[in-house]
C-alpha cells in the first residue's frame, strides 16, 4: 500500500532544469520507485528561497504539519535547494525538523544521499545546505557586478521614475526606442534611461526649485502647490516630503545615482554612505541645469542647519510628552515643531527617531 505524500516545489529565477514542471515529474517518478502516492501540492512560484516570509506555498504546508491535521505521512522535494537557500542553514534544518518531528519526514528526490539521518549522509546533507546558501551570495555578488557597470553607464537600474520624468526605452534597435508607460516592461536585453516627463510636470518642477531658492520652506511650496490645485502622482496632494524628494534627488539634473540603499539577500532596507554611491553625471536629459540643483542644495544645507539635532530630538520628546504618542501626522500639524523633511534628512527613518525619543509605535498599538 503506497504513503500518502504531499510535495513541495519551488522555482525563483534559476535554471529551466528547476521549473515547476521538471520538479514534479522527478518527484513522480521518485514517488513510484518508493511507493508514494503524492496527494497534495503546495508550490513557491517565483519565489525566492533565501527567507521563509515570501513564500506562501512552505508556510502553508509548516502550518499544516504543526495542526496535526495532515493526513500525508511524508513530503517530497526535489532537492535541498527547492526547500531554500536560507543564509543560516541551521534556518533550514530548523523547518525539516518541525516537520520529522510531527512524524513526517521529508525526501529529496533528486539528491544522491539519503536523508536516513546515519551521519555521512547528515554531513552530505549539511554540505548542501551550505552550498544552496553560498550559491545565492555568489549569484548576488555577480548580478550586483553586471548592474554597477550598467549604472555607470547612466543606464536606470529599476524604481520608479518620479514626478516630471518618464522612463525612456533604450534598445539595441534604435527603432524601438520610445517612452515606457508605467507599468510597462521591457525586454531583458534593452536597458532604460530617465526622460523629461509631459510639459506640466517639468514646469512644475522648474517651480518647486525656483521657489526653494526664494527661501520659502518645503511645507509652504507643499501648500502652494495644492492651493492651485496642481496634483502630484496618482493624483495624490503634494506634501513636505514629496517636495524634499523632488528637491534632493540629482536626477533631475540628469544624474544618474544607483546604489543608495541596499538590502542584499532580503536583508532589512539600509542607507548606504556617499562614498559607495555610484554616480554618472550626464547621464540622461535633464530638467533642472546643475547650477539650479546645487544652489538649491547650499540653500536646503543653511536652512537645516539653524537647529541642531539635540534640539530638533528635543522639540521632538516635548510633542510626544504632550499627545502621549508620535507620528508623521502629529509631527506635521503641531506647531513649532521641525518638519518631516528636516527630521528626516537630519535624523533619519521614523522608526529610529521614535527611538531616540523614547516611542514605541508598538506598544501604542498594544494599548488599543
Amino acid at each position: 500500500m503506497s504513503i500518502l505524500a504531499a510535495q513541495y516545489v519551488r522555482m525563483s529565477t534559476d535554471l529551466q532544469q528547476y521549473s515547476i514542471e521538471n520538479q514534479k515529474e522527478a518527484i513522480l517518478q521518485y514517488a513510484l520507485q518508493h511507493e508514494f502516492a503524492v496527494i497534495k501540492t503546495y508550490t513557491d512560484a517565483g519565489k525566492s528561497g533565501v527567507v521563509l516570509k515570501s513564500r506562501a506555498g512552505l508556510k502553508e504546508l509548516l502550518a499544516d504539519v504543526l495542526s496535526g491535521n495532515a493526513i500525508f505521512k511524508a513530503i517530497l522535494v526535489y532537492d535541498v535547494s527547492r526547500w531554500g537557500r536560507f543564509q543560516d542553514s541551521d534556518e533550514a534544518a530548523h523547518y525539516e525538523f518541525i516537520c520529522k518531528n510531527a512524524g513526517i519526514p521529508v525526501h529529496y528526490c533528486a539528491e544522491l544521499f539519503q536523508n536516513d539521518g546515519t551521519l555521512p549522509n547528515s554531513i552530505f546533507k549539511s554540505l548542501k545546505r551550505m552550498m544552496a546558501a553560498e550559491y545565492s551570495r555568489e549569484l548576488g555578488v555577480k548580478v550586483f557586478g553586471a548592474q554597477k557597470k550598467l549604472a555607470q553607464l547612466g543606464f536606470r537600474m529599476g524604481g520608479t521614475p518620479g514626478y516630471g520624468l518618464r522612463r525612456m526605452l533604450v534598445s539595441n534597435n534604435p527603432k524601438l526606442n520610445r517612452r515606457l508607460d508605467t507599468g510597462q516592461r521591457k525586454d531583458p536585453a534593452d536597458h532604460t534611461i530617465l526622460a523629461p516627463g509631459p510639459r506640466k510636470e517639468v514646469e512644475c518642477v522648474r517651480a518647486i526649485y525656483a521657489m526653494a531658492l526664494t527661501n520659502l520652506s518645503m511645507s509652504e511650496i507643499a501648500r502652494r502647490l495644492n492651493r492651485h490645485r496642481i496634483p502630484y502622482l496618482e493624483g495624490r496632494q503634494w506634501t513636505n516630503a514629496a517636495v524634499g524628494r523632488t528637491l534632493r534627488n540629482p536626477k533631475y539634473a540628469g544624474v544618474n545615482t544607483w546604489n543608495r540603499m541596499t538590502c542584499k539577500l532580503h536583508s532589512s532596507p539600509k542607507n548606504l554612505p556617499r562614498e559607495q554611491w555610484i554616480v554618472t553625471p550626464e547621464a540622461f536629459p535633464p530638467v533642472i541645469d546643475q547650477d539650479t540643483f546645487e544652489r538649491v542644495q547650499v540653500a536646503l544645507k543653511k536652512r537645516l542647519a539653524k537647529k541642531t539635532d539635540k534640539e530638533i530630538l528635543d522639540a521632538l520628546r516635548s510633542l510626544f510628552r504632550r499627545k502621549g504618542e508620535l507620528s508623521e501626522k502629529i509631527i506635521k500639524n503641531a506647531r513649532n515643531a521641525p518638519t518631516l523633511s528636516t527630521c528626516y534628512y537630519r535624523l533619519g527613518h521614523f522608526r529610529e527617531i521614535y527611538k531616540r525619543v523614547g516611542y514605541d509605535p508598538r506598544l501604542r498599538a498594544v494599548s488599543r
